[in-house]
């Protein structure tokens, strides 16, 4: 799978099932304080990913996600990984 598609995919269920505004999506976005994202949204989010693409999230390499470009990032190493 390459970026692009992790992009579109991940960008479509912030706005559809999370309810992300689509113009505060952005790859230096932050979840909490750019796109409002808080602890209960992003469990949801956890779940999402893991049922779209097949891995499981683990707290401890997410430490370094900060922003949504980062989010991409990760879900492309964990699918290279696979």
């Amino acid at each position: 799978m390459t970026r692009e598609e992790i992009v579109k995919i991940t960008n479509d269920f912030l706005i559809d099932e999370i309810e992300v505004e689509a113009g505060a999506i952005s790859e230096t976005a932050t979840f909490k304080d750019d796109l409002g994202i808080d602890s209960l949204d992003f469990v949801d989010i956890v779940v999402i990913v893991e049922k779209q693409f097949g891995f499981k999230i683990k707290a401890e390499e997410m430490s370094g996600v900060t922003t949504l470009g980062d989010f991409y990032d990760y879900i492309l190493q964990k699918e290279n990984n696979k």
